[in-house]
């Protein structure tokens, strides 16, 4: 299976190949023709990451989508942005397809809309990942599995988190209570309380990236590298504390978010400080919300660690806030001998083949659907006349 991610961090495209070994195979004349998946248990085989690129986005195709993220996109931008996301996913996924039997391609989120919200114009529960996946199979000649959001919404649910169902398929262990976290645009966690399916809590707690990146973009980067501009400045704690008490991270789970409403233009006095306080100040909040929601959320339950993904996990400054604030150990993925950046494509890989198999892949107890589903929608290539 070939994954395709582009996160809420608009750096570029992941794409992973990952092996299922003893698991049932596809059967390509007969989608959902499978039966019943494995059970899961600590001797089931488990999935072996084979490669990992990431590919990033070229500086026009990057501003653009977060112009798109931003709501400054017209419908005939937004028409045009799908189809070249969608040449870029087919470039990065061309090479590596050769040893696929599926692709599974989450495309961008450019908006999620998960509550209605009249003063901002929600008037109805929607989201939108663009990327089109004709291209890719037009380019690849491989089915692709694609727009895994939709099912969930539609089922009352808020679209999100989805990776937490493969989370557990992947990285659950009997006897542990493992938190699987990962630190990209927004903040999610997926907690893992053994085997437990019923016990598995998912969602965002906040930020990560999103409001770092928007600071670092005012020196000409893409993000903090090394965590030197955090450090290079002074934390406001009037303002963190301001910020911790957005409604939003106060609120029950399940629960998701993103960059339309975690952006510096809607973060209440950050623009009266320097750029180098900035980065302090929002790095800062980050890791204290992030805590927070361990705090409020996970803690009472029992944890033994977290395991953080994402590009935050390569910012010092940010790492070492969340293990000063968390009582457990905090580890990288690489320190845990996993691969961070493949972490979330891995993921979509694992949705897209039970969604091919015609086997439900998501946890409606985590993203608040009223029943279980099967996200993804399949494109399958021409196969001659039959």
């Amino acid at each position: 299976m070939l994954g395709l991610m582009s996160g809420t961090s608009v750096d570029g495209i992941d794409a992973v190949l990952i092996e299922l070994p003893g698991w049932p195979a596809l059967n390509p004349a007969r989608p959902g023709s499978s039966s019943p998946p494995p059970a899961l248990s600590s001797a089931a085989p488990r999935i072996r990451v084979l490669e990992h690129r990431a590919v990033p986005f070229a500086d026009g195709l990057r501003a653009a989508l977060l112009a798109a993220s931003r709501n400054d996109a017209c419908t005939s931008d937004l028409t045009q942005l799908n189809f070249e996301l969608g040449a870029a996913l087919a470039d990065a996924a061309a090479d590596l397809s050769r040893d696929a039997d599926l692709i599974a391609s989450h495309g961008q989120t450019v908006h999620h809309l998960p509550h209605l919200d009249a003063s901002r114009g929600w008037r109805t529960r929607s989201t939108l990942q663009i990327g089109e996946a004709a291209q890719i199979v037009e380019r690849t000649g491989k089915p692709v599995i694609s727009d895994f959001r939709p099912a969930d919404l539609a089922a009352g649910g808020q679209a999100a988190p989805l990776v937490p169902f493969a989370d557990r398929v992947m990285y659950a262990e009997d006897g542990v209570r493992r938190s699987i976290h990962n630190l990209g645009g927004i903040s999610n966690l997926t907690y893992l309380p053994g085997l437990d399916e019923a016990g598995v809590l998912a969602f965002d707690t906040g930020p990560a990236n999103a409001l770092i990146d928007d600071v670092a973009a005012q020196t000409g980067q893409r993000y903090d590298e090394g965590g030197r501009l955090a450090d290079s400045g002074r934390i406001d704690e009037t303002l963190v504390e301001r910020w911790l008490q957005d409604p939003y991270l106060s609120a029950l789970p399940p629960k998701s978010t993103g960059r339309e409403r975690w952006n510096l233009s809607r973060m209440d006095g950050a623009q009266a400080l320097s750029v180098p306080d900035l980065a302090a100040t929002v790095t800062a909040f980050s890791a204290r919300s992030t805590a927070q929601a361990y705090r409020r959320f996970v803690l009472p339950r029992g944890l033994d660690e977290v395991v953080v993904a994402g590009g935050g996990a390569y910012n010092p400054a940010l790492m070492r806030h969340l293990r000063d604030l968390l009582p457990v150990p905090v580890l990288t993925f690489e320190e845990r001998g996993w691969n961070s950046a493949a972490r979330e494509a891995a993921a979509f890989a694992v949705l897209g083949y039970y969604a091919y198999q015609g086997w439900r892949n998501t946890l409606p107890h985590t993203t608040g659907a009223r029943r279980p589903v099967i996200a993804g929608k399949l494109s399958r290539p021409w196969l001659g006349d039959t």
